[in-house]
């Protein structure tokens, strides 16, 4: 247990710095990020709290899709916005291209990597993929059609706020899929098998 909750928690805190990494890098931003970044340009709010805010609606739409929290849903929902405004006090903006191309690239690996430790320590999925394992068990349509519809919804919701849209947002919905499927199973916790035949846990996927 001790050893599940340490890989939580250092996974949480290295996804919000690979966040502030990928904001940083000014070559676009994930779908969801760019929802905070507009949302944050249009209201003066920090970037984290924007994204503990939408974190927080995102799990009240949980509820008519009957989908249960774990501690580590809760917790991403509460430690990402905060590490993600640690990284952005601590990196500076306004860098040549070459090193914003290297911090887009080492927080797209950051983001990968936090996200086989938090999944493989087996405390709950993020609150958006909660979301998107909902509506599909929920409407039976197919995962990528949900994600799909999801992030196109996010994204040009933020991009109409004035959140960054780039070349880095194509390269992280491209990229990130893969990099996961190196990570998750190799940070993987084995776990006991279920005490009850027969029976097995909900599998758990990426923020």
């Amino acid at each position: 247990m001790t050893r599940r909750l340490t890989q939580l928690f250092i996974g949480l805190f290295l996804y919000g710095i690979g966040i502030a990494l990928i904001v940083r890098g000014a070559i676009g931003v994930a779908p969801w990020d760019v929802l905070a970044q507009g949302i944050a340009a249009q209201t003066g709010l920090r970037f984290g709290l924007v994204t503990i805010l939408v974190s927080a609606v995102v799990l009240l739409l949980w509820i008519p899709i009957r989908q249960k929290l774990g501690i580590g849903t809760v917790l991403n929902a509460l430690l990402v916005g905060p590490s993600a405004d640690v990284g952005l006090l601590v990196i500076p903006e306004g860098l040549d291209l070459w090193v914003r191309v290297l911090l887009f690239t080492a927080g797209l690996v950051l983001i990968a990597v936090a996200t086989g430790l938090y999944i493989g320590a087996h405390f709950g999925p993020g609150p958006r993929d909660g979301l998107m394992t909902g509506l599909h068990q929920r409407t039976g349509w197919r995962i990528w059609i949900v994600r799909t519809g999801l992030e196109v919804i996010v994204l040009s919701i933020g991009w109409v706020l004035g959140g960054n849209v780039g070349v880095g947002t194509v390269l992280f919905a491209v990229l990130i899929g893969p990099l996961c499927h190196i990570t998750i199973p190799f940070f993987a916790i084995t776990r006991p098998a279920p005490t009850t035949p027969g029976i097995d846990e909900p599998a758990e996927r990426i923020r």
